[in-house]
């Protein structure tokens, strides 16, 4: 007999998923506005990739969990948004809408075709983190400044964070500190009402423009951001908490939500990593109940999603120095664990150190960005030079 989904909601699974989807709409839309910002995209075309991302994001968190009954939360990619805020002003809106779809294709194959681990295994792990930490540096750079530019806004937020990193863990010190942060900015600066009369729009369906160039200097590393950052987490907290995850199609589900996605201004829709730890925490509740944990996040994200439209002109209004210290808050624990992940072996410290170097340096040859230079880099002097291996 198949269970009603709404008997197994309990307070346990209600709170995960609250707190799940909160940690995917306190930071993450203050950076996917500024990739838009490098990019010089208009205001319609940032509420596009909003409404895309996290529509389609919630509608993945609400499917997924009711189809195979396990806590499986969808959302788009901070790490993805992180990588596109470097390559944004190399392509136009709709040259990036190109790459997005060719980023989902290759999730969709890498699932049907069952290669998930050994695509995961090609390039180490130790590789793509230290890219990620290289590209991400600049942000964390401007974080540190950012509170000492707003240092009363920011000092409070910064101890918020470590209290809650601390003392209260059951609520992400991100989450903490961004929530502080926004207190104390609306108590002691005035906001302004530039976009607040900003018009309804609609979403629709974007055409895309087609450039030899993306494949590699885009599509590639994003859907290996996606793959690793994203999917990989979040399917191992999964397993870890005792779930047996239909694997290869939850990547392909993944891609095929993407796909959508991408023709709406968005770049995916996808398996969220630390939501789905979230709610799959044995602190959200019996393990049979828990999926309704990810139903609630998607419910939530998928509504955050519909009125972006009116939020993204309030986010646009907030002070620059302070969408940056938003942006530092949500990036510092990918940060950390990036950085921890990339030097962990004694034996790749040169291809890791290379990898976090050229990724830093924010350079492009023949058109390909930074990232991609720091992953070929890195990836051969791996395992052609160090031969972690032997």
């Amino acid at each position: 007999m198949i269970r009603n989904p709404i008997t197994d909601l309990n307070n346990k699974n209600i709170v995960a998923g609250f707190v799940s989807a909160i940690l995917a709409i306190v930071g993450p839309p203050v950076l996917i506005l500024e990739a838009a910002a490098n990019g010089n995209f208009t205001t319609e075309q940032t509420i596009f990739w909003m409404f895309s991302v996290y529509f389609f994001g919630g509608i993945f968190s609400i499917v997924m969990p009711l189809l195979f009954r396990i806590p499986v939360v969808g959302a788009h990619s901070i790490t993805g948004v992180a990588f596109l805020a470097t390559v944004t002003a190399q392509f136009t809106f709709n040259e990036l809408i190109a790459a997005y779809i060719f980023s989902s294709l290759i999730m969709l194959l890498t699932g049907y075709l069952g290669v998930f681990s050994k695509l995961m295994d090609y390039v180490p792990k130790e590789i793509i983190a230290a890219m990620l930490a290289g590209m991400i540096t600049q942000y964390m750079v401007n974080f540190i400044i950012s509170i000492n530019q707003l240092w009363l806004v920011g000092g409070v937020a910064l101890v918020a964070f470590f209290v809650f990193s601390k003392w209260v863990k059951r609520i992400p010190p991100m989450i903490a500190a961004i929530t502080t942060g926004l207190i104390m900015l609306l108590l002691t600066h005035p906001l302004s009402s530039r976009g607040v009369e900003m018009a309804f729009v609609i979403p629709g369906i974007q055409t895309p423009e087609f450039n030899p160039v993306i494949f590699l200097s885009v599509s590639l590393p994003l859907a290996l951001l996606i793959l690793s950052n994203d999917a990989a987490v979040g399917i191992g907290a999964l397993e870890q908490n005792g779930y047996r995850p239909p694997v290869s199609r939850l990547v392909s589900y993944s891609g095929i939500f993407s796909i959508i996605t991408s023709f709406f201004g968005g770049q995916s829709a996808n398996v969220a990593g630390m939501m789905s730890a979230i709610c799959s925490d044995p602190e959200a509740g019996p393990k049979e109940q828990r999926y309704m944990g990810a139903v609630v996040s998607g419910v939530i994200i998928l509504l955050f999603g519909i009125f972006s439209w009116k939020l993204v002109p309030f986010i646009e209004a907030l002070p620059r120095e302070f969408t940056s210290m938003l942006v530092g808050f949500a990036l510092i624990g990918v940060f950390g664990n990036s950085l921890h992940v990339s030097f962990s072996k004694a034996t790749m410290k040169i291809s890791s150190a290379f990898t976090f170097i050229i990724a830093i340096s924010n350079i492009t040859i023949l058109h390909i960005s930074a990232p991609v230079w720091a992953l070929l880099a890195g990836t051969i002097i791996a395992k052609y030079i160090e031969n972690p291996s032997r």
